[in-house]
Order: C-alpha cells, then sequence, then structure tokens
C-alpha cells in the first residue's frame, strides 16, 4: 500500500523530550518524517511537521499521537503532492520599528502584488542605540514570472520611514 502524508501540527508546555516522544511515535507505525519547522514561543513548543506513512497505519498513528502526554497534535492529509515551485523565487528581509499592524500592512501589500509567502519567521530585538523594539520579519517568496519586485519594494518602503526593505530575486531554494 503506498504511504499517505500527513501535516501535523503540535503544540505543548515547553520541555526536553517533546521531539523524541513524537518521532518515535512516529516511526514505531512505520512514517518517514520529511519536513518540519518547530520553534519554542513564550514557554510553549509549536511546529510542523510533514510525515509519509502508510495509509494502513494511519488510524494507528492518529490513536498514539492523541496519547502523547506532553503533546497536544493533530494530524491532517495532505491533499496534493509536492510539486517544484514555479514562478520568481524572492528573499525578503525587513527591519523597522516594531508596532501593532505591521505584519497585516506588509501581508496586504504582498497580496497585491500577488505574491505568495512560503516561508516566514518574525522576531523582535532592541535597537543598539536607543532599545527601542525592532521588528524583523525573514520571508520567502514566489512570484508570477512578470512581477515588479521595484514596485513591491516600493511601496513597502512607503509603509514607514523607518522601514528597511531588502528584497532579492533569484534562486532561494
Amino acid at each position: 500500500m503506498p504511504d499517505s502524508h500527513l501535516i501535523l501540527t503540535v503544540i505543548g508546555d515547553d520541555k526536553p523530550g517533546l521531539v523524541e516522544e513524537l518521532a518515535t511515535a512516529i516511526s514505531a507505525h512505520g512514517g518517514n518524517w520529511l519536513e518540519a519547522s518547530m520553534a519554542q514561543l513564550s514557554g510553549k513548543f509549536a511546529g510542523i511537521v510533514e510525515v509519509a506513512v502508510p495509509a494502513d497505519k494511519i488510524p494507528e498513528l492518529r490513536i498514539a499521537l492523541g496519547k502523547l502526554a506532553g503533546l497536544k497534535v493533530s494530524a491532517e492529509t495532505a491533499t496534493a503532492p509536492k510539486s517544484a515551485p514555479t514562478g520568481r523565487r524572492l528573499r525578503l528581509n525587513l527591519v523597522g520599528h516594531d508596532r501593532i499592524g505591521i505584519v497585516r500592512e506588509v501581508a496586504q501589500v504582498l497580496a497585491r502584488h500577488a505574491v505568495n509567502v512560503e516561508e516566514l519567521a518574525t522576531y523582535t530585538s532592541s535597537a543598539p542605540m536607543s532599545a527601542e523594539v525592532l521588528f524583523h520579519a525573514e520571508a520567502e517568496l514566489c512570484a508570477a514570472p512578470d512581477f515588479n519586485a521595484r514596485a513591491l519594494k516600493l511601496e513597502l518602503e512607503r509603509l514607514s520611514d523607518d522601514l528597511m526593505v531588502d528584497l532579492t530575486l533569484g534562486e532561494t531554494l
């Protein structure tokens, strides 16, 4: 029987051994851990994992995941096979003063330009001289072949006088 792909989302109170518990449950049911993105945020451990598992083992795996003591896990069947990315690949780095709504504003600009966000990491830090809070965003993006990178950069820079935008075109994979 061919493998099915599941997308697992996990969250729990951060402590040592959570990844091991999850990996043990997956491998005990014939699952192969493919890709993951995980992080500790404010005392919580959160992540998303793609696994390949024999279709006949999925019910048992779901039960085992539900019994993990330290994690709440949800499993969704992946509906589309992974395909090679198409279009223009971009890497976006933003730095500016943190404020309410900055992610919404940036996301609206990206949507207006029909840019797909494939990966996004954000964090805040203290500015070196003033100790003001700075917002940082790093994103992997994909856009249509006729995408106008200059127009996107200009619109992002208009969001704030202090917003520094670095937009790199080309293969980022």
